[in-house]
């Protein structure tokens, strides 16, 4: 795909307004209190699939209502003190697979905790663990349209409350920095990394590449891209303009940019200039929208990819990424 949204120069200053809810801030803070009235301590379990310097542990968390969340957690065997831990969440579909697919951010050193998503994990790579035991009324196939007419029942409100849950159980968890925890996530992953940093704002840094979960009314007029597409299709089954109005409504509550306006965290972004998937403009509204009023007290970088789709930097952003947050934790 050509670069088909605005130019570079117009996307670095693209500032767009959002129909942001009044209630936005009470909404979160009511959702993440009653989450943490579950407050067992995680349950880790130590297993062995044969590696020698990383040791792997099978995490479990209550995440929104309690529900059991699975987490990997990976760190280096012979570490002294409490590590820094990177939190990280998965991409669209994905869940948190094997553990053995996760073990760089432990052999650079540090403790790495890979939430799985609710409900996810059959869409692609080595599957997930962890089930969603909310229903929905009628929905697209997929996830963006669950619970679609009522905020409070929408998917994502529970996902962005396991993923600052899983924040809380990272902290709680022994050997483990409290004070110096990262966020980390592409795509949908990237989208929910800025909704914790938004919820969690004393985490030290965040890192979206090509965040998906941003600006969705934008979006959806500029791209027909799954899985922007499934509010589409929902839209063009229930033609009714009240129905519109209160699923906007709904997005409202779970837009990345709202999130990052209330991050203060240091921020590394990546956008993809051909980007169908995740359109840069909705990309550059959460990174200009970040941390505002904080000037040069908070680092935020953003690095483009002119000549990719959504696949971004692909492989190329772990070193980058590595170097950053060196230099942040």
């Amino acid at each position: 795909m050509a670069q088909f949204d605005m130019p570079l120069s117009d996307l670095e200053t693209y500032l767009p307004e959002l129909d942001e809810p009044g209630d936005f801030d009470e909404f979160w803070s009511t959702t993440l209190a009653e989450a943490r009235t579950y407050d067992e301590a995680p349950k880790v379990e130590r297993i062995d699939i044969g590696l020698t310097e990383i040791l792997v542990d099978d995490v479990t968390f209550p995440g929104f209502g309690g529900h059991p969340v699975k987490a990997w957690l990976t760190r280096p065997a012979h570490a002294d003190g409490d590590l820094p831990v990177v939190v990280e969440y998965q991409g669209y579909g994905g869940g948190r697979g094997l553990p053995h697919e996760h073990i760089h951010w432990a052999a650079a050193g540090y403790a790495h905790l890979m939430m799985d998503t609710r409900g996810q994990g059959s869409g692609w790579g080595t599957g997930g663990s962890t089930p969603d035991p909310v229903g929905s009324g009628p929905a697209s196939p997929g996830f963006m349209t669950r619970g679609v007419l009522d905020p409070y029942d929408h998917y994502y409100r529970r996902v962005f409350t396991d993923g600052a849950r899983a924040v809380d159980a990272a902290r709680a968890i022994p050997g483990l920095d409290p004070a110096r925890v990262a966020l980390s996530g592409g795509s949908q992953g990237g989208g929910i990394t800025i909704a914790v940093a938004g919820l969690v704002p004393d985490v030290v840094a965040a890192m979206p590449d090509v965040p998906f979960l941003c600006h969705y009314r934008r979006a959806v007029s500029i791209t027909d891209s799954l899985p922007y597409g499934e509010i589409t299709q929902y839209l063009s089954v229930y033609r009714d303009p009240a129905v519109e109005v209160q699923v906007w409504r709904t997005f409202s509550y779970l837009d990345g940019v709202s999130f990052a306006r209330r991050a203060r965290s240091a921020g590394l972004f990546s956008v993809a200039l051909m980007d169908g998937t995740c359109p840069p403009s909705t990309v550059y509204a959460a990174f200009n929208s970040w941390a505002p009023g904080h000037g040069e007290t908070v680092t935020k970088e953003i690095d483009v990819y002119p000549y990719n789709s959504h696949e971004g930097g692909g492989d190329y952003r772990f070193p980058r990424k590595l170097e950053w947050l060196g230099k942040i934790i």
